[in-house]
């Protein structure tokens, strides 16, 4: 047995060694020991740590600067929210500058587009003998708010060319995604400035038609950069036949703008008024209270018809309407005062830049006495417009005007005098009228805007608004549906 013992010791108990002892009889005899690192959360101390232990390599690691990667931007993704940050839209790098294009695309609800087989109008010519072709409501489909295709020379003459039916009848009457994709891959057709390779796009919808499952019919695009100005400047790419096209298809009208500070703070608005802020023509109105001749209103009509065109003068035109109604009452414009209709939106609109601090101007080729009575209506900061002669023995109108006629060149000059009086840069002028003797003020100002007008101004303008309210003009400026409400309210 003692061998036995002494071939098997007994082993024995298992204690402390003294680099396991310390001064706590608890923590030495325990049952549980915490291991030296935690097991489901690692410090950045312990993160540290261990990196000085460990071989890595530099290339495995992307320091993030506040700046994201276009390659990988960083991407949030948590229960309901998941979201890409991405700069291609942000303001550039410092000392490097982005030319942006803003495009306001209006779906035209209210002028359904025209089939795409449009017959000739008839040819003829005006009654006065003039050598410009004239177009009649009735010789036509085409509508008159629509934009010459090609040639001023041969338009309405000239019926556009076959194109798609309306697309807008497939992907829905609104401005859908597929019209806004359509749109993106036009502008991707034309060329790039030198040293820009990719063209991106962001976009917000301004407007909720409440009609429609509110579905948007105002929404503004912004793409960066813009085309090269060495191919295409913006006025030719305004006229461009693609974007023509684009609009028939779509059954919309798109304003093109540099994304610039001036465009969201404009600080004057000149209006016509015949047509414009109200709905009528003035010297038509008194036309129609003359009887004898029974002819004299369709004479008169006929003329404003050609002026507008740009057939006629406007200022021998406007003379020779004048001298129709010769004989007229010197007091006929206070009658005429209550049957003047302001065009839908033009009040709240003027209540909403009058909050904004804008100035607001009216330039009338009409009649002054009518003119100045609306600009007091309405809260118009200016207004000028043609003094009519007045018989002071008969009280009558003699036929004649006082001074120079409101055309077109003197109502550009009324537009920088009251630009440079305020002192206002001309930048932040925005002009809105609706006929040829309009295009000279409107190409002065930063902004001209065609509403409801005729052909050759819709082509001509900067931007067209043929919609039902003149309130659309803010859209232009940035303002969005909700925004626009707190500044009416």
């Amino acid at each position: 047995m003692a061998e036995e013992a002494g071939s098997s010791p007994r082993q024995g108990r298992p204690s402390m060694s003294a680099a396991m002892r310390s001064s706590s009889f608890l923590r030495e005899h325990q049952q549980y020991r915490p291991p030296h690192k935690p097991e489901n959360h690692y410090g950045i101390d312990t993160v540290v740590e261990d990196l000085q232990a460990t071989s890595v390599s530099p290339r495995g690691i992307s320091h993030f600067k506040g700046v994201p990667s276009p390659e990988n931007p960083p991407k949030i993704v948590e229960s309901g929210l998941s979201h890409e940050l991405s700069h291609p839209n942000c303001t550039p790098r410092p000392g490097a500058h982005t030319d942006r294009l803003v495009a306001t695309l209006f779906y035209r609800s209210s002028a359904p587009r025209v089939s795409n087989v449009i017959p000739s109008p008839k040819q003829g010519t005006s009654p006065q003998g003039s050598r410009s072709p004239s177009l009649r409501a009735a010789d036509s489909d085409i509508p008159p708010t629509m934009a010459p295709s090609s040639s001023l020379d041969t338009f309405p003459l000239e019926p556009p060319a076959a194109e798609p039916e309306p697309l807008d009848h497939l992907y829905g009457s609104f401005v859908s995604p597929m019209c806004i994709a359509s749109f993106l891959h036009l502008m991707s057709t034309f060329p790039l400035p030198a040293g820009s390779t990719d063209l991106t796009s962001a976009h917000r919808c301004l407007k909720l038609d409440a009609k429609q499952d509110h579905h948007p019919v105002v929404v503004e695009l912004t793409v960066s950069p813009a085309p090269s100005v060495d191919y295409l400047s913006l006025a030719d790419l305004r006229k461009h036949e693609l974007i023509y096209r684009f609009e028939r298809e779509w059954n919309v009208d798109v304003a093109l703008r540099d994304d610039s500070l001036w465009r969201r703070y404009p600080r004057l608005v000149v209006f016509d008024m015949d047509s414009t802020l109200i709905t009528q023509e003035v010297i038509d109105l008194l036309a129609a209270t003359i009887k004898d001749p029974p002819d004299l209103a369709a004479r008169v009509a006929d003329i404003t018809h050609r002026a507008m065109l740009g057939e006629l003068e406007f200022d021998s035109a406007f003379r020779e309407r004048v001298k129709l109604l010769t004989g007229l009452p010197g007091d006929i414009f206070h009658e005429l005062r209550p049957v003047l209709e302001v065009t839908n939106g033009v009040r709240p609109l003027l209540r909403a830049l009058k909050r904004l601090g804008i100035k607001t101007a009216v330039l009338s080729g009409g009649f002054l006495p009518l003119t100045s009575w609306l600009a007091g209506e309405l809260g118009i900061d200016y207004a000028h417009a043609n003094e009519v002669v007045v018989d002071e023995v008969t009280g009558r109108l003699t036929g004649d005007v006082k001074g120079r006629i409101v055309g077109k060149e003197r109502k550009r000059e009324l537009l920088i005098e009251i630009a440079e009086k305020e002192g206002i840069p001309l930048e932040q002028v925005v002009a809105v009228g609706d006929g040829a003797n309009d295009l000279l003020m409107m190409d002065a100002a930063g902004l001209g805007v065609a509403w409801n007008a005729k052909p050759r101004v819709q082509m001509e303008a900067s931007a067209r608004l043929n919609g039902d309210s003149l309130l659309d003009l803010l859209y232009l400026f940035g303002f969005t549906d909700e925004e626009i409400q707190q500044l009416i309210a």
